[in-house]
């Protein structure tokens, strides 16, 4: 078996234990605080779905104060229950303070959610500067000459314009799979796309991406 494959299948085993015993720690300590039966088993799920969609929202849209103020939220969340279940605190006879923190996570974990799931991704609208206009150089004077007088010259003919170019056929599937692309992007950035990232997005030649824009516009 090559080396990479063995390397592979130990980072996922040791992530599934890792998880095993963070997700038991979280359900110990929501048991603890008072919350039996299924509220304690979806306790932990709650804090790592939180954590995941934080993180998600870090490498899809890029570093933001929101998606760093959630995802230390959940890591705190999970770390802190991870130590306080390893002999630190009694859990037979769990504060007060900590049986409040316990129940408030609920509300806590939904508004953190939502805020992730439909708060737009912040974008520069900063204009890129303006290019500096370069000065003109200044014509040195010439001497006052008389016109010599020469035989006309046919100018020579130009070339025929190139013929317009053929209209570029576009499918109907890659039609209305960029309708949803650009549906998608409007709906987290409030803007319409623009035909570079549109280009972009669905990996087709600037010529074929104009022609796609067009339609949709």
């Amino acid at each position: 078996m090559p080396r990479s494959s063995l390397r592979v299948d130990a980072v996922l085993v040791q992530a599934v234990i890792a998880g095993a015993l963070s997700f038991a720690h979280l359900h110990d300590l929501a048991a603890a605080a008072g919350q039996d039966g299924w509220k304690a088993w979806a306790y932990p799920v709650s804090v790592d779905l939180l954590l995941v969609a934080a993180w998600r929202r870090l490498r899809t849209d890029g570093p933001s104060r929101l998606a760093w103020c959630w995802f230390l939220t959940a890591l705190v969340a999970s770390l802190g229950a991870n130590v306080a279940t390893a002999g630190l605190l009694d859990l037979d006879d769990v504060p007060a303070w900590l049986r409040i923190l316990v129940a408030a996570w609920p509300a806590l974990a939904f508004m953190g959610g939502t805020l992730l799931a439909h708060s737009p991704a912040a974008h520069s609208s900063e204009p890129d500067p303006a290019p500096e206009a370069e000065p003109e150089p200044v014509a040195a004077a010439e001497p006052d000459l008389e016109p010599v007088p020469t035989a006309p010259v046919d100018a020579p003919a130009l070339p025929a314009a190139d013929p317009a170019p053929p209209a570029v056929s576009v499918p109907a599937a890659l039609v209305d799979h960029a309708r949803k692309v650009a549906a998608d992007h409007e709906q987290r950035t409030g803007a319409q796309i623009d035909t570079d990232t549109l280009r972009s997005r669905l990996g087709v030649p600037p010529h074929l991406a104009d022609a796609i824009a067009a339609q949709l516009a």
